[in-house]
C-alpha cells in the first residue's frame, strides 16, 4: 500500500491561487497617541463565508430566478445580511450581486476593466478507494472513470484523480481531460474477498486490517477536504468510489458460526452441528474468549460512525459535495467462489452500503447504490453539480473564541425545497501581530 504522493496536495493548494482565493485583510494598529498609556488593541479577521445552495421547485427542477430577498442565512440561529449572491446556472454565472467598483477620480478618464469570471468552472476530486474494491471489478471501474471523464468533467472543470492503494494514482489538479486516461490504465481494485476477512486474526475490536485501511481511505481524503476549503467560489465535489465499510463483518464465520473451515470451529462441536445443519441463529460457543470477543466487538458500529461523522463534517466546513459510486451495481449475490453464508452475505452488503449513503446524504450528495445505470447517475450529479447558488455574508458574530459556528439558509418563497452544502464553518484565528512572529 502506498499513500498518494505529497506533490498532489501542493497541487490543490495551487487549485486556491487559481481560483481567486482571497481574504480580508486586517486592519493595520494605530499608532498610540504620545504620553498615553498604551493600551492593548485586539483584531478579529473577518472574511467572507460563502455557502453554496441548491433550491428546488416541487417537480425537483433548479429554481433559477431568485434574488436576495428570497434568502435567509442563519449563523447559530441569528440571523446574517446577505452581502453576495451568485447564481450559476448550467455551470456558468448568470447573476452576480457584489459591491459596486469605486467611481473614478474626477477628470480622470480610465478605460474600463474587464472582470474575470472565474466561478464557472467547477472542482471535482476523483477518490478511487481500490483498498475497498475487489479486484475482479478492476475492469468496470475502469469503464466507470471513463465515463466520469464523458459525462461528468466538462471543458472549464478541474479535476484530480488521486487512489487509496496499489493502484498509486495521483493526477495533479489539471483541466485536462485526457489525464483520465492515466488513471483509467492504472486501476487495480486491492480488496479483501469475504474469505480473507473471515479466515484474517482479529484484534479486539475486529478484524485489523479493515480498520487499518479504512484508515487510509479516510485520512487522505481528510487531507484533501482540508485543502479544499481553502478554495472560495468554486463549485467542489468530491466522488467516492468504493464498496464500502464495515468494521465488523461475517462475525459468526470469523468467530465459530457458519463456516465449517473456520480454525474456530475445531473445538466447538456445538458450532460445527449448527454449520452442518444450517442453522441461521447466532451460534452460542463454550469458549469464554470468544464470547468476550463478540462483546468487545460490538461498538465497532459506533467507531465507524464516528470516523464517518468526521469526514462529513470536514466535507460541510469546505463546502464540498460527496458523491459516493458502488461500481458493482445490483448485487444479486455475493460471487459464487466464496463460500459465504447468505444471511451474512446481505449484511454485509447492506452495512457497508449505508456507510456510502451517510457520506453522500450528510453532505448533500447522493449515493449510487444497488444500480447498473451509471449514466444516469453521473448526469445527474453533472446537473446538481451546475446548477446552484452561492451566498456569501459576513459574520455579526465578533466573539473570536465562538470558532465553530453552525449555519443554516431558507427562502422565503414558499413551496421550494433548499438544500446547503454546507452546514458549519470554523472562524480563523486572528492573524500573529509582528511581535508574536519569530
Amino acid at each position: 500500500m502506498t499513500k498518494p504522493a505529497n506533490h498532489f496536495w501542493s497541487a490543490v493548494l495551487w487549485v486556491a491561487l487559481v481560483a481567486g482565493l482571497s481574504a480580508q485583510a486586517p486592519a493595520p494598529a494605530q499608532t498610540p497617541a504620545p504620553n498615553r498609556q498604551e493600551s492593548p488593541t485586539f483584531r478579529v479577521q473577518i472574511d467572507a463565508v460563502t455557502m453554496d445552495v441548491i433550491v428546488k421547485d416541487e417537480n425537483g427542477r433548479f429554481v433559477p430566478d431568485l434574488t436576495k430577498d428570497d434568502f435567509e442565512i442563519f449563523e447559530d440561529n441569528v440571523k446574517q445580511d446577505v452581502a453576495s449572491l451568485t447564481v450559476v446556472s448550467g455551470g456558468r454565472a448568470t447573476n452576480v450581486l457584489e459591491a459596486a467598483p469605486p467611481a473614478p477620480p474626477e477628470g480622470v478618464i480610465l478605460p474600463q476593466v474587464r472582470r474575470v469570471n472565474d466561478t464557472s468552472g467547477r472542482i471535482f476530486l476523483v477518490f478511487i478507494d481500490d483498498l475497498h474494491l475487489q479486484f475482479h471489478q478492476s475492469g468496470r471501474v475502469r469503464s466507470l472513470v471513463q465515463k466520469i471523464g464523458k459525462e461528468l468533467i466538462h471543458e472549464g472543470d478541474m479535476f484530480g484523480v488521486v487512489s487509496s492503494g496499489p493502484s498509486s494514482i495521483s493526477i495533479d489538479m489539471t483541466y485536462d481531460r485526457k489525464r483520465l486516461d492515466d488513471a483509467v490504465k492504472k486501476v487495480a481494485g486491492d480488496g479483501l474477498k469475504p474469505s480473507e476477512i473471515i479466515n484474517t486474526g482479529s484484534g479486539s475490536e475486529g478484524p485489523t486490517e479493515l480498520r487499518h485501511r479504512a484508515h487510509v481511505a479516510f485520512s487522505t481524503m481528510l487531507e484533501a477536504l482540508n485543502n479544499l476549503e481553502k478554495v472560495h467560489n468554486r463549485r467542489k465535489a468530491l466522488v467516492w468510489v468504493s464498496e464500502g465499510y464495515d468494521f465488523n463483518p461475517f462475525q459468526d464465520s470469523r468467530l465459530g458460526g457458519r463456516d465449517p473451515s473456520s480454525p474456530f470451529l475445531k473445538n466447538d462441536s456445538n458450532a460445527m452441528h449448527n454449520a452442518a445443519n444450517g442453522d441461521d441463529q447466532q451460534s452460542q460457543t463454550n469458549d469464554p474468549i470468544l464470547e468476550q470477543q463478540r462483546q468487545s466487538e460490538t461498538f465497532s458500529d459506533a467507531d465507524l460512525n464516528m470516523d464517518l461523522a468526521e469526514v462529513t463534517r470536514t466535507a460541510n466546513r469546505a463546502n464540498t459535495t460527496i458523491y459516493t459510486i458502488d461500481p458493482r451495481g445490483l448485487i444479486a449475490g455475493g460471487d459464487i467462489d466464496e463460500q459465504v453464508d447468505p444471511t451474512e452475505w446481505n449484511a454485509y452488503v447492506r452495512k457497508s452500503q449505508d456507510g456510502l449513503r451517510v457520506l453522500a446524504e450528510e453532505t448533500g450528495g447522493i449515493a449510487v447504490v444497488n444500480q447498473n445505470d451509471f449514466d444516469k447517475a453521473l448526469k445527474r450529479i453533472d446537473a446538481e453539480s451546475s446548477d446552484y447558488y452561492v451566498l456569501g455574508f459576513y459574520s455579526s458574530n465578533p466573539d473570536p473564541t465562538q470558532r465553530r459556528r453552525q449555519l443554516a439558509v431558507k427562502v422565503t418563497r414558499p413551496k421550494l425545497n433548499v438544500t446547503s452544502q454546507r452546514t458549519e464553518y470554523v472562524l480563523k484565528p486572528p492573524p500573529k501581530s509582528s511581535a508574536q512572529r519569530p
